[in-house]
């Protein structure tokens, strides 16, 4: 479960700046950038915010992993050492793969203070100095991942949360019935809000999940005496020998171990938003050990009713506090799949910023928060699948056999991507990096394997998205190259066009016109089109480039770059962040300070578009072709897409095949 995957943009800005003493993190990046970090109440606001947010997730977990666990192995949970091994093999993934993996190790690994695949892919490019197709191959693979995992995560934790209406005292048999409608109830509701922001509810997201924690913990500590004993599964020596004991079966029963330890990989993804330390305070302070004491009280409690393993955390629950403790489940399970939807949203700015998805209508939710965003197809696409999803598979167990092997295979990708960061930008020999990354890779391996296992009953499904997205991305980038190549094949060198033009000089209209392109370099396709067809050049001529830099944002003293080609000629940079929204109006203020003055009201921007045509004879497949037709067609306007004033906008058009 990623419940905030990478990149948690919405409800991290919202969350932590719910704090009067915490900096806008959409804004300005880490809260404690810089070296001077927030007074006590804005750390304990960030650690709170990060609770809510970063680990969501992880703690919904226990809802379902034990029972999971247990229900896999050779004695269906029965046996003394069945609950000690799990108990043991739980605690010990929480160590290796959380703490060590990801607080210790990974969190080291930042791109100006931000995380996640994507953050972490053009870490790995920056730091080779150059493009690799394999460090792009992965952060895509892992982005790909990310929609799965996305999908799953909102499915299985409120449909688990609800389920406890089934073991609800006196009326559980009457309530089963209405479980799967409640829960799609819930789902349906969640998407619907998410056009209006989440601001005004995600600063209650911190403290709400941080009761939800303390209830953890309270539970785990009333059962631990049932039979105390079950601190012996603090050693690791049980896991081992329960996994020997099932033998093959050991093997496929870590898959559902691993169902403990969904949502790690939050915590790398969402340090920009919160920063390393009030991350690494609140789990080690905090979610770890109320995680480790449910944990111990669900063994203790099975060891004492061996019937228990059969929804060990449910059967737990006292009498007396089940509705509230039911309500806070429900709360959790929302607040989890809130910082999912939102991680997708932020996940897709990151990869039409990035050239991996063509432009998208990306809205803002709020004038304040800059990592407020609502994408409104990602919406679309996520709710039904995860209503198809519900329907499909109806109880928490059937989806806990699809869910994590997009979560493994994106923790996969995390580790292969930090090879290159560790022998690039930290310059560590071999042996060393070797020495630190295999133990690693292995135990990402293990999990992938042991996840593998479960495609018949349900993993199938998150590989098949994923596989269907990088196919898409894949589309999308080879498209746009072969574009761009052919484009610059058949146009004409803009220093070329500039010595032309002052050999023969058209017909001058008053004013500024402003030419996008991808490709500085070339003549402008609208540039060419207006001479060709107007027969006509304004006084002064702009050719604006927006770029994307490998880093989650750009200075805004470094957002422009002007080039002066002759008297009536700039080249115009833009440069953003794949974090951030274009905005060229706003932009173009700041040209100003740099000597480069216009009204806005005198200003036409020219845009090129192209209407493609597929060709089987060269390029890529005739069906590949269809597939990058339609993204383009679907694509946003660009002058929404980079807030252009649509009234100053000129459009030329011409026909490419591909």
């Amino acid at each position: 479960m990623a419940g905030t995957h990478p990149e948690t943009a919405d409800a991290a800005s919202a969350a932590a700046s719910s704090s009067p003493d915490t900096a806008d993190p959409a804004r300005s990046g880490p809260p404690h950038a810089g070296g001077h970090g927030p007074g006590g109440a804005g750390k304990v606001g960030l650690i709170v915010g990060a609770i809510g947010v970063v680990f969501g997730d992880i703690g919904t977990s226990p809802l379902y992993a034990m029972r999971e666990a247990l229900a896999h192995s050779r004695s269906g949970g029965q046996a003394e050492l069945a609950v000690l091994g799990v108990v043991s093999l739980v605690f010990w993934a929480l160590i290796l793969v959380v703490t060590l993996k990801y607080v210790v190790f990974l969190m080291r690994a930042d791109n100006k203070g931000e995380g996640g695949t994507l953050a972490l892919m053009a870490l790995a490019q920056h730091a080779m100095g150059r493009r690799s197709a394999l460090v792009f191959l992965l952060g895509v693979c892992g982005a790909a991942l990310f929609y799965g995992d996305g999908v799953i995560t909102p499915a299985v934790s409120v449909v688990s949360a609800v389920e406890g209406l089934r073991d609800a005292p006196g009326v559980g048999h009457a309530l089963s019935p209405f479980v799967l409608p409640i829960a799609v109830g819930i789902l349906v509701a969640l998407f619907m809000i998410q056009s209006r922001g989440t601001a005004s509810v995600a600063r209650y997201f911190g403290p709400l999940t941080a009761v939800w924690f303390l209830i953890l913990a309270l539970l785990g500590v009333w059962h631990i005496f049932d039979d105390p004993s079950i601190l012996r599964a603090l050693s690791p020596h049980y896991g081992v020998l329960f996994l020997l004991d099932n033998g093959f079966l050991g093997f496929v029963i870590l898959g559902s171990v691993f169902l403990a330890v969904t949502g790690a990989e939050a915590l790398y993804a969402d340090m920009g938003h919160f920063g390393k330390a009030p991350i690494r305070a609140g789990w080690l302070a905090f979610v770890l050990p109320c995680l480790t004491l449910n944990y111990l009280g669900q063994g203790a409690f099975v060891l004492a009713e061996r019937g228990a393993a059969e929804n060990p955390f449910w059967m737990m629950v006292p009498e007396f506090a089940y509705w509230p403790v039911l309500l806070m489940a429900t709360i959790a399970t929302v607040i989890a799949s809130q910082a999912v939807i939102t991680g997708a949203f932020s996940v897709t700015q990151q990869a039409v910023q990035l050239g991996l998805l063509p432009r998208i209508q990306i809205l803002n939710t709020s004038e304040s928060q800059a990592g407020q965003i609502y994408v409104p197809s990602v919406n679309l696409m996520l709710m039904v699948g995860v209503l198809a999803l519900v329907v499909t598979f109806q109880t928490s167990s059937a989806l806990a056999a699809a869910y994590g092997i997009a979560v493994t295979g994106s923790m996969f990708v995390d580790s292969l991507l930090a090879w290159f960061i560790v022998r690039k930008l930290w310059k560590w020999s071999v042996p060393i990096s070797l020495a630190v990354i295999s133990p690693l890779l292995a135990l990402d391996l293990v999990f992938l394997t042991s996840n593998l296992l479960k495609i018949p009953q349900g993993a199938w499904f998150p590989l098949v998205l994923g596989a269907a997205l990088l196919m898409i991305m894949w589309t999308w980038v080879r498209g746009t190259r072969i574009l761009t190549d052919k484009t610059r094949k058949d146009s004409l060198p803009l220093t070329d066009l500039v010595e032309m033009l002052r050999a023969r000089p058209p017909h001058r209209a008053p004013g500024t016109a402003i030419f996008l392109t991808s490709d500085p370099d070339i003549a402008p396709v609208a540039l060419m089109h207006n001479l060709k067809h107007n027969k006509v050049l304004h006084e002064k001529n702009v050719i604006l480039t927006v770029r994307t830099t490998d880093r989650p944002r750009v200075d805004p003293a470094k957002r422009v770059t002007i080039e002066p080609i002759s008297e009536d000629f700039k080249k115009l940079t833009l440069s953003y962040g794949f974090m951030e929204q274009p905005n060229v109006p706003k932009a173009l203020g700041l040209c100003r300070k740099q000597g480069l003055k216009f009204d806005i009201m005198s200003t036409s921007f020219f845009l090129g578009r192209r209407s493609v045509v597929p060709s089987a004879a060269a390029g890529m497949p005739l069906w590949q072709d269809r597939i990058f037709i339609f993204l383009m067609r679907n694509a946003a306007n660009p002058t929404d897409f980079f807030r252009i004033p649509p009234g100053r906008v000129v459009e030329l058009g011409t026909q490419v095949s591909v």
